[in-house]
């Protein structure tokens, strides 16, 4: 990730990669709010990095995300629960002891 931020220059590199680790430190701490606002403030910069780019740049470094997140899924990071977001497939149930009633047709 800093990689595609810095663009080539070594030094923004490592300033990059220290900024992500400034994110995961406040991510692990983080309440709802804290998160929301990493991901706005996450946002607006992948929205700038791509707009600064011409063409053919954005679909470079569009293939390199797509392949960043092939990666991250592949490693098992599938799904999950972070505070009351569901990421990928999940099956939630709460209350009366876990018992399900599964009702279909007219009758339900």
């Amino acid at each position: 990730m800093a990689r595609l931020f810095a663009r080539g220059d070594e030094q923004r590199e490592h300033e990059e990669l220290e900024r992500l680790d400034r994110t995961a430190t406040a991510l692990a701490s983080a309440d709802d709010s804290g998160r929301a606002r990493q991901e706005v403030s996450w946002q607006t910069r992948f929205e700038t990095l791509l707009e600064s780019l011409n063409e053919f740049e954005r679909e470079q470094v569009a293939t390199e995300l797509r392949t960043l997140v092939d990666e991250y899924t592949a490693a098992g990071s599938t799904g999950g629960v972070s505070g009351n977001t569901f990421q990928g497939p999940t099956a939630f149930q709460a209350g009366n002891h876990n018992k399900q009633e599964n009702n279909f047709g007219s009758g339900a």
